[in-house]
């Protein structure tokens, strides 16, 4: 293992958290959603509709890779023929909702004693994510006890850049003061998480084995990670105290 690594950089969802399928909760998020907008429809019909009009947004954010703000996000292109005076206040709730309609997101059982000893190991620790929430992750780890244990929270919907993009790396370790090539970068997409970090010369990348995001992304893309683990806690025999 390198013995010049200063910085971890991890992901959030199928990294650190799961989303487990809980179908009162989501039927919840979809009553919810539907009164909070005035929606008369079916809250099934309601977020199918929605999701359309999801799919066309994710889509262009891939492409050109930029992420909305929430506010962009709901006034723009989920809702734009409602006034957006009535919806730009409300985007932060609604992004919440909308994320429930998924389910619950849940950290992994080792996440916090893991980030713990690396951060008692002396790592610098830190977040790298795409995400159309801006106030969910930051939200989870203060719930979590685990605010102060990372110096810099990364999100596209803040920074409006997302992965694969090397510059939102570029980002992540020019905010904490280390090179890049003394940065890891920890994720579950072996193409997308892999890509960004190798272009922006992070000195180790590594995939954590996710079936989820294997079923959307069974190949490898022309990079290659620099370890594969299973479980978090498999970062512990990587990285020595420093």
């Amino acid at each position: 293992m390198k013995n010049d690594i200063k910085a971890i950089f991890l992901d959030v969802g199928n990294t650190l958290r799961l989303v487990v399928e809980d179908e009162d909760f989501q039927a919840n998020a979809r009553q919810q959603l539907a009164e909070l907008t005035g929606s008369t429809m079916d809250p099934v019909e309601y977020v199918d509709m929605l999701e359309g009009r999801y799919k066309v947004l994710r889509k262009r954010a891939k492409e050109e890779m930029i992420e909305a703000s929430e506010k962009e996000m709901w006034t723009q292109a989920m809702l734009p023929d409602l006034p957006s005076e009535m919806i730009a206040p409300l985007s932060a709730k609604l992004t919440r909702l909308w994320r429930d309609c998924d389910g619950r997101r849940v950290a992994r059982p080792e996440v916090t004693a893991t980030v713990i000893e690396l951060h008692q190991r002396g790592y610098t620790l830190g977040i790298i994510a795409n995400t159309i929430t801006e106030t969910e992750i930051p939200d989870w780890l203060e719930d979590d006890g685990l605010t102060g244990y990372f110096k810099e929270i990364i999100l596209s919907s803040k920074i409006g850049i997302r992965k694969p993009d090397p510059e939102i790396y570029l980002e992540a370790a020019r905010r904490i003061g280390f090179e890049p090539a003394q940065c890891v970068y920890v994720g579950d997409n072996p193409i997308r998480d892999v890509e960004g970090a190798k272009l922006a010369g992070y000195g180790l990348v590594i995939i954590i084995h996710e079936p989820a995001t294997l079923k959307k992304y069974p190949e490898p893309g022309e990079w290659k990670p620099d370890h594969t683990i299973m479980n978090l806690s498999e970062l512990l025999d990587l990285f020595p105290p420093l």
